[in-house]
């Protein structure tokens, strides 16, 4: 394959990066300087579900992988984006989203959900973004896919005073299969390519139930 782009899906990770309510914020603070110890080096603080990254089954079931004991296949593969940006806020991401894309939902492809959301990054609304409905996550299931992305902090709604939520469906149909999630995806928009290469490949945390990634999309011939 001969690479002609690479298209960033990630959100920066910062001090000031957007963090799921009550999860631990990013800090980095210098350790070492080249004027005092002759090197740079950073301290970084964060939680295992800082900025973009992926979710294992473990996240939502003690008896299940964790990211370190997941197949590396899970983390590559060719990408499917589903355009689901008329779900609106709050709006469930359904089975009809899902039809145009129908014959390409094979195994090992990477299904990514574009919502649009992502501009709302950083922002109280970001909160409020579509999610992807149970029904529609079980066909993608049932069609063999095993990586899910969107571009908002949750693929489930992400429960309020005035949301309660459904108890995230999705996670836990995704945590049966072993089957992995990403969030914070963005820049979906960049996407030219009708197929192309997606890489989640996320940090080798031992134990963990997930870890950040420097999301891509890598378009070639």
């Amino acid at each position: 394959m001969r690479i002609e782009r690479v298209v960033d899906l990630s959100v920066p990770l910062t001090g000031t990066t957007q963090v799921y309510p009550g999860d631990p914020v990013v800090s980095f603070a210098p350790h070492s300087s080249i004027a005092v110890d002759g090197f740079n080096l950073l301290e970084v603080r964060m939680g295992s579900q800082s900025g973009t990254h992926v979710d294992a089954p473990y996240h939502f079931d003690d008896a299940t992988p964790r990211i370190d004991e997941l197949p590396l296949e899970r983390f590559v593969g060719e990408g499917v984006i589903v355009d689901a940006r008329d779900a609106g806020e709050r709006g469930r991401i359904t089975t009809a989203h899902l039809a145009p894309v129908l014959d390409r939902l094979q195994p090992g492809r990477i299904v990514l959900l574009r919502t649009g959301w992502s501009a709302h990054y950083g922002t109280a609304r970001y909160f409020d973004h579509p999610y992807l409905d149970r029904e529609a996550c079980a066909l993608l299931l049932e069609r063999g896919i095993r990586t899910i992305g969107i571009d908002a902090i949750n693929l489930d709604e992400t429960p309020d005073d005035d949301h309660p939520g459904e108890g995230f469906p999705c996670h836990h149909l995704i945590a049966e299969v072993a089957g992995v999630i990403i969030e914070n995806l963005t820049g979906l928009d960049g996407v030219r390519s009708a197929h192309p290469l997606i890489s989640v490949l996320p940090l080798a945390f031992v134990g963990a139930d997930g870890a950040p990634v420097r999301a891509v999309a890598i378009e070639g011939d």
